[in-house]
């Protein structure tokens, strides 16, 4: 069967995500309104390009997700959690955190998909209650963190993380998990990184039930 990408238009609508294709891409075009990002976000569905492309939407499927119950913290890491001088907030640099979110250097990776339009719009998220970040800092520095967006149904969708020292991102991540009462963390697709914290995948069909 060939895959037809759907071309959004102004209309707050999304295709269903059974027609996205096999790595997950189902449109392109629309907006970054946060009344389309919220309506995408709540049918499984989220952004994803590059500087030179046009707005791509995906849902993939599998779903790489996280039950925070089955968090994994390895020997090391509960040194480190015990042992640094990390002080660790919540929603107090928001703009910090997504602006060093989009400037690290990734494997594998020429430029960052955090654009300066999806700054903007998660910011306006951010100011609206809807995206989250969580701070790490080492005396008044801010050396790593996470930033995603509630769906106030017991949903995070965790967006992106970074980290200048050793183990910030994971200390911001274990410890987001450990003082939430969220049910199922979206990591969206699969890494390695996250599948050592205990992510897992599951059937697309399942994690929309999540969202319902």
């Amino acid at each position: 069967m060939s895959f037809h990408m759907e071309f959004l238009s102004k209309d707050l609508t999304f295709p269903n995500v059974s027609k996205a294709s096999k790595d997950g891409l189902l449109a392109y075009g629309g907006d970054l309104s946060p009344e389309r990002l919220v309506l995408a976000y709540s049918l499984g569905i989220f952004p994803w390009f590059d500087d030179d492309q046009p707005i791509l939407w995906w849902s993939p499927d599998p779903r790489f997700v996280l039950f925070p119950e089955r968090l994994k913290i390895s020997k090391s890491m509960k040194q480190v959690m015990r042992n640094s001088d990390f002080k660790i907030t919540v929603n107090k640099d928001f703009e910090g955190v997504i602006s060093n979110c989009s400037k690290i250097k990734r494997n594998g990776q020429k430029g960052t998909w955090i654009t300066k339009d999806i700054v903007n719009a998660y910011i306006e998220l951010h100011e609206l209650g809807i995206a989250k970040s969580v701070e790490v800092w080492l005396e008044d520095e801010l050396v790593g963190g996470l930033y995603g967006i509630d769906l106030n149904n017991g949903v995070f969708c965790g967006e992106s993380m970074f980290s200048k020292v050793s183990n910030a991102s994971k200390v911001a991540f274990i410890s987001f998990i450990q003082n939430t009462n969220y049910k199922l963390i979206d990591c969206q697709i699969y890494t390695n990184h996250l599948e050592s914290l205990g992510a897992e995948e599951m059937p697309r069909d399942e994690f929309l039930k999540y969202l319902s």
